[in-house]
């Protein structure tokens, strides 16, 4: 049996673990600094470490905020991936251009 569609806002709530990709046509820099400003010390207080250029991981308790980004095409190629806090990683793709 099928189960019945769902809209993604409605169940992202209940996910515990989330990978989005998307392509903005911000470039890697200011990617980097919005999310810095979002997840970081100054947003939602998680504790920020650069694993390598181009790589975030932003912990606190109960998860974590994983984020890889490079420039692809004219545009900023963003993978997110968290455990424990797909909400906030929703809100900061849809605040994107």
């Amino acid at each position: 049996m099928k189960a019945p569609p769902c809209a993604f806002n409605e169940i992202v709530g209940k996910i515990q673990v989330l990978s989005m990709e998307v392509r903005t046509p911000l470039e890697p820099a200011a990617v980097e600094k919005r999310l810095k400003a979002f997840f970081g010390t100054g947003g939602l207080g998680f504790e920020p470490e650069e694993t390598c250029p181009g790589q975030w991981i932003f912990r606190r308790d109960g998860g974590h905020v994983t984020a890889t980004f490079c420039p692809e095409g004219g545009k900023t190629l963003l993978r997110i991936v968290t455990s424990g806090w797909a909400v906030p990683v929703k809100k900061f793709v849809d605040g994107l251009p």
